[in-house]
């Protein structure tokens, strides 16, 4: 199996293992993974945010095809952008080829069918109904980092900063106090889990991709009321 990436654990969890299907809705989703390739790229000290703008520190690649194709691609384009026009760039088919990853190590299904036999859709549901062993151990580590005290690994507080932004916090935390979730994870995010330099990059994403999802969530439920 390739290794796990954020976007990949994200989407594990935005995803019903029985039905197959996004409670997310898009393009929260979209967005999340897009954030989710910015800050595993700022994480492995590939990206900075400087004057509100995304910049290549290092072109070396990654090792994953999905990350070292987005840090080719802010390092080719000829302008600086801000972290919310990279996150809606990136956005863009991101979310089939992450599934699609997931299909080709096996651990999610690819089930193609159509509503009343018209509207085609596509659901993606573990192979067994159960949770996907690589999400459960993305859940422990995240209940286990906000139940418990002290240090959290760099990966874990990143992943635990994209689940804030999107809103699956209530969720994934339900059978915790809500104000121990609360100071918990505003506890983790003003850690020092990562270099200066790197944690300030992440939190400007952070910042980016918390504005875009809500702007999406607020749209998704003006259009739908």
């Amino acid at each position: 199996m390739s290794a796990v990436t954020l976007a990949a654990e994200l989407a594990l969890l935005s995803y019903d293992d029985a039905a197959g299907t996004n409670r997310l809705g898009t393009p929260k989703l979209d967005y999340g993974l897009a954030g989710a390739v910015l800050l595993e790229l700022a994480l492995a000290g590939r990206l900075a945010v400087t004057d509100g703008k995304v910049s290549v520190v290092d072109p070396a690649p990654v090792g994953s095809p999905l990350l070292d194709e987005a840090l080719g691609r802010i390092a080719a384009d000829d302008r600086r952008r801000r972290p919310k026009d990279w996150i809606v760039r990136l956005s863009k088919g991101l979310r089939e080829r992450v599934l699609d990853g997931l299909v080709a190590d096996g651990v999610l299904r690819r089930d193609a069918g159509r509503v009343l036999g018209i509207v085609p859709r596509t659901r993606y549901p573990s192979p067994t109904g159960a949770e996907p062993p690589v999400e459960a151990d993305a859940r422990q580590r995240l209940v286990g980092a906000v139940g418990g005290e002290g240090a959290v690994a760099p990966g874990t507080a990143a992943l635990l900063a994209l689940v804030r932004a999107v809103g699956l916090d209530r969720r994934l935390f339900r059978d915790l106090p809500r104000d121990r979730v609360k100071r918990r994870l505003k506890e983790i995010d003003e850690g020092a889990w990562a270099p200066a330099a790197v944690k300030r990059a992440l939190d400007e994403l952070h910042v980016a991709l918390m504005a875009m999802a809500s702007t999406s969530a607020i749209v998704a439920t003006t259009t739908g009321s």
